[in-house]
């Protein structure tokens, strides 16, 4: 068995294309270069966590985005902003940098109250092609560190477009979504295994910063 840690976005990179997930993430050849958008994102997500977190108030230029945020906070419960978790191949709760984790993820914001929770993951891009596999994941590994919690309310804030995409979780439902994540685990796993790494040519190549691939087109 192959000894990796994964999360939805190193899994989601694999899928697009094993090469660049072995040449980025393992071998560390290549740096995904931060685009304008992808570092706008991150002061967004900063500026969210210590407002939720601290009542800091956002900077003036976020200030569109409290509105959306106060309703979150207004919701009954714990709030957990930036979330980290993790999870062992047994699928046991373990601390985020345990050397024996297997998955792991951060939740934006999460809310818990009893038996249910919330988890809400913001997003500054288009809301044209919303993918809410993530929320699974996160469901999956809060149902697992939080016991008591049966039902999750789990939504992609877009915060650009006020438009929210939501999921519902049940804890009952568990191995169904485990399953979902199946298939493809089983593949990274016999790369890692057999440590094949296929390139995945497509109109995104143009973009990929592994300038030693045969399809490389920057």
């Amino acid at each position: 068995m192959a000894n990796f840690t994964w999360s939805y976005s190193s899994l989601k990179q694999y899928q697009n294309c094993p090469k660049q997930y072995h040449e980025i993430r393992i071998l560390k050849n290549y740096k995904v270069k931060e685009t304008e958008a992808i570092i706008y994102g991150k002061a967004v997500h900063e500026a969210l966590e210590f407002y939720v977190r601290d009542n800091k108030p956002l900077p003036k230029n976020y200030e569109r985005f409290k509105p959306m945020v106060d309703k979150l906070i207004s919701i009954p419960g714990d709030k957990y902003p930036e979330y980290e978790m993790a999870l062992t191949y047994n699928k046991e709760p373990c601390a985020f940098d345990n050397p024996d984790r297997w998955v792991r993820g951060i939740a934006d914001l999460v809310i818990v109250d009893g038996s249910h929770a919330f988890i809400v993951d913001y997003k500054t891009g288009s809301n044209k092609y919303p993918d809410p596999k993530q929320l699974r994941l996160m469901a999956l590994m809060l149902f697992t560190h939080f016991p008591d919690i049966q039902k999750i309310k789990a939504g992609l804030l877009f915060v650009m477009h006020n438009s929210f995409i939501t999921e519902e979780y049940l804890r009952k439902d568990m191995d169904k979504s485990w399953a979902m994540f199946e298939q493809p685990l089983k593949r990274l796993e016999t790369s890692y295994d057999n440590d094949k790494w296929q390139a995945n040519p497509t109109p995104l190549c143009k973009w990929c910063p592994v300038e030693s691939c045969d399809f490389n087109r920057s």
